[in-house]
């Protein structure tokens, strides 16, 4: 869920897009998740993302939890934390914990910087079946831009749309707390859209691919919509799951 959460739910010289004028204010976005299934299509959950500029960092936070009714088959407690740096959105730390199904984890990522190289500090965190919390650690590397699933959401703010909307995708790294893989960006035009207020918006349709190892696909795409203003707000996000969709709608600010 996570995932389809941040990329509704990338910043350097290298990337074929150069970003928009940066500078992001403070703001609290909220979005109701759905499942969709045939001819059922019920709320299962709530979302809030938030950003708070503390003078040098933006301080970031995702708080997802499901409805009463999904608890019962999947309860999900979720939050997430980031920090990135303003002047070129490079991440500096990250941390996902999860309650998922009655099981508790945790992911710290710290980020360093040597020219073109990024290194990733991950320790992850576990409760074991007899009630401990287990402890391991992995260091991931990458070239290029790298982020990770809540970061990666705020590069996607700041994109200048009408050069990827020329047919160049954008690809850059994600960081999670095991692994590292490739995310590609394409853009597949404007579309007209109806918001679950029954209300009209133009957005960017944008779709999503993951892959590791350069070339084997790791999950399912997904598709967003942003809005085509300046602030550029996911406004509609559809993932496929083994039965049914998740469709993320944005409520407001």
């Amino acid at each position: 869920m996570t995932r389809l959460l941040l990329l509704i739910i990338l910043a350097t010289s290298l990337w074929p897009c150069r970003l928009a004028a940066k500078g992001l204010e403070n703001e609290k976005l909220h979005y109701v998740i759905t499942y969709k299934w045939g001819l059922i299509h019920k709320d299962a959950g709530d979302a809030t993302l938030s950003l708070r500029n503390n003078g040098t960092n933006y301080e970031l936070m995702l708080a997802a939890k499901t409805k009463p009714w999904a608890d019962r088959f999947y309860q999900v407690r979720d939050t997430l934390l980031g920090s990135v740096r303003i002047k070129d959105m490079k991440a500096l730390s990250y941390s996902k914990i999860a309650h998922e199904k009655g099981k508790y984890g945790k992911d710290d990522i710290t980020y360093s910087y040597s020219g073109n190289k990024v290194t990733g500090y991950c320790k992850r965190y576990k409760r074991n079946k007899d009630g401990a919390i287990s402890e391991s650690e992995k260091t991931l590397q990458a070239t290029g831009p790298v982020y990770d699933m809540l970061s990666v959401f705020y590069y996607l703010r700041l994109i200048n749309y009408n050069q990827l909307q020329k047919g160049h995708p954008i690809k850059a790294t994600v960081f999670s707390g095991s692994k590292a893989e490739t995310i590609t960006i394409k853009s597949l035009g404007k579309e007209m859209i109806k918001l679950r207020d029954k209300t009209k918006r133009e957005a960017y349709h944008i779709q999503f691919n993951f892959t590791t190892g350069g070339k084997k696909k790791s999950s399912d795409d997904i598709d967003t919509w942003i809005s085509t203003d300046s602030q550029h707000i996911p406004l509609y996000l559809v993932g496929q799951l083994p039965v049914g969709q998740v469709r993320v709608y944005f409520i407001g600010n």
